[in-house]
């Protein structure tokens, strides 16, 4: 009885089966990724040899079993390998723990044939046969031998028959006349809109399919290529195959494209000459073409894989920003404006200028997600575009440059900031004030100070005067404690409403600045006759003694 750990590691042979038939088919024997895809699946036998002599494969139609066990599973026809094996009549085949690197290899070959594709007149079976393999046997059903014969010489002997009628043509002409006469008498079903979605979805699940063999089939070409015109036209075919890929939404054809080219342009031993047509079209997956049409995909509703999407934006260069930016612009899918957001977050440090750029868009939404991104990317660089912002026409855009400023910090922000607590609009000034509590300077602390004991600051709302204490309250150092200690100390001879306020913002700083000797300060004011000061007071006593 098969172990857990044999079972296991046969599940592990069939995945590098399926791995290698893909990978063999797209790389010449000399490429790096041909000989590392070989060692490991060798290296995948060895580990099952570990535990057993032989490697017993015992296949159905959709399902591959090693002993009773069930090791590969698939109701799909494409990479199924399964199907593959059981439609040529094989159902079972054994690796036995002798097998070579070359046996292992000339099988590969042999099932990477695309026998839909390729003028091949054998099938797998047949090839298996001319390669008399040492140390791999199969099994075949010769009943599907026998029907394919029986298929054989029936069709010629029917090839004859028909050939020896003389009144063949007639007779031909006869059978097209009465079928277009029955096909008027039929009636004509119309097609229901779920069945022309079905339909569409079909054809275009098809000529996806067809896109992949199209890529495998011009990187053969391209390990081929010997001219410099084989190189442009390779070029232009690959840089057609994304734009097609995109507009019908398959990032994933798009992705492998700039893996595969990736790959050739990290690896040393490709000529530098050949280096500049992989980087041609690596930059196109970032040109204005493909990404307009990639726009019109994310805005259609379409289901993204996220992480599919993040990959391929992990090979764009910096020309991506200006049309990512552009399409930003004009999406009107709200998820869709979250993933481009997240595209331009990865890119923007490639180019912080560039996409500064975006801060001069007519658009304010624009303008606000551009700073969005760069207080996201958090690079202090960023400072000197987004202070040019700060005196925007739009409060949304005063308050996220102004929260990006605070998070960032460096210089000039601080001077930035204590010029927008004069802003007309109170969501800009509120936005500044936490910005500067945010930052936690010396220099900030005293700005915040000096506005309280400001004498316009009396006039401000209840509410503003509180925000502007509790952000002090940021700061727990001694000087702090004795400016609150000194403003709830302070009494007027006529009672003052405003003073009441700013007494009680003070009580309630106290609270929050966490020190308790602020309890025996609050305790003598607990029974002022302001009701505002007395409940502000009790409640940071409560604060203080239950923390």
């Amino acid at each position: 009885m098969e172990t857990s750990e044999e079972i296991r590691a046969a599940k592990d042979v069939i995945q590098a089966i399926l791995k290698s038939k893909k990978i063999l088919r797209m790389y010449p024997s000399n490429n790096p990724i041909y000989i590392k895809t070989l060692e490991d699946t060798y290296s995948k036998f060895k580990e099952f040899f570990y535990y057993n002599d032989e490697l017993q494969l015992k296949i159905k139609q959709n399902e591959i079993f090693c002993g009773p066990e069930q090791v590969f599973s698939s109701s799909e026809k494409e990479d199924n390998l399964a199907l593959f094996f059981f439609k040529d009549g094989l159902r079972e085949i054994t690796f036995k723990n002798g097998l070579t690197n070359d046996e292992m290899e000339s099988f590969f070959k042999v099932i990477s044939v695309d026998f839909d594709t390729e003028a091949v007149d054998d099938d797998v079976v047949t090839l298996f046969w001319e390669k008399d393999f040492q140390n791999i046997q199969y099994v075949v059903d010769e009943a599907v031998l026998a029907d394919e014969e029986d298929y054989e010489s029936s069709a010629v002997v029917e090839a004859k028959e028909e050939a020896n009628e003389a009144d063949n043509l007639m007779k031909a002409y006869e059978d097209a006349f009465k079928e277009s006469e029955l096909e008027k008498e039929a009636s004509i079903v119309p097609l229901t809109d779920r069945d022309l979605q079905a339909l569409l979805k079909e054809l275009e699940k098809d000529s996806l399919e067809k896109t992949g063999k199209l890529v495998n089939i011009l990187f053969e070409i391209m390990y081929l290529a010997e001219t410099r015109q084989d190189f442009e036209d390779v070029s232009l075919f690959l840089m057609n195959s994304m734009h097609y890929a995109v507009m019908h939404g398959d990032i994933y054809v798009v992705t492998d494209i700039l893996s595969r080219l990736k790959a050739l342009l990290d690896n040393k031993n490709i000529a530098e000459e050949i280096k500049k047509y992989i980087t041609k079209i690596m930059l196109y997956a970032g040109s204005d073409a493909v990404i307009n049409q990639l726009g019109e995909f994310l805005d259609s509703g379409q289901d993204v894989d996220e992480k599919i999407f993040d990959d391929f934006v992990k090979f764009l260069e910096k020309n991506a920003i200006v049309p990512l930016m552009k399409m930003l612009g004009e999406l009107k899918n709200i998820h869709a404006r979250k993933i481009v957001i997240d595209a331009l977050t990865y890119l923007g440090p490639k180019d912080l200028t560039l996409l500064s750029s975006g801060l001069n868009d007519s658009r304010w939404y624009v303008v606000r997600n551009i700073i969005y991104i760069m207080r996201k990317i958090a690079d202090k660089r960023a400072v000197d575009f987004l202070l040019k912002t700060v005196k925007h026409g739009d409060v949304r855009v005063k308050k996220e440059v102004i929260r990006a400023l605070g998070e960032l910090g460096g210089s000039g922000v601080i001077v930035a900031l204590r010029d927008s607590l004069d802003d007309p609009e109170d969501q800009v000034r509120i936005a500044a004030l936490k910005a500067l509590g945010n930052i936690g300077s010396e220099a900030a602390k005293r700005i915040v100070m000096d506005k309280i004991m400001d004498n316009s600051f009396k006039e401000k709302e209840f509410g503003e005067k509180k925000d502007y204490f509790e952000v002090i309250s940021k700061w727990k150092d001694n000087e702090v404690f004795d400016f609150l200690s000194g403003i709830i100390k302070k009494k007027t001879f006529f009672r003052n409403t405003k003073n009441d306020e700013n007494r009680a913002c003070a009580a309630y700083s106290l609270g929050l600045l966490g020190n308790r000797d602020a309890l025996q300060i609050l305790h003598k004011y607990r029974n002022e006759s302001s009701k505002l000061i007395k409940e502000f007071t009790v409640s940071a006593i409560r604060r203080l003694e239950h923390e």
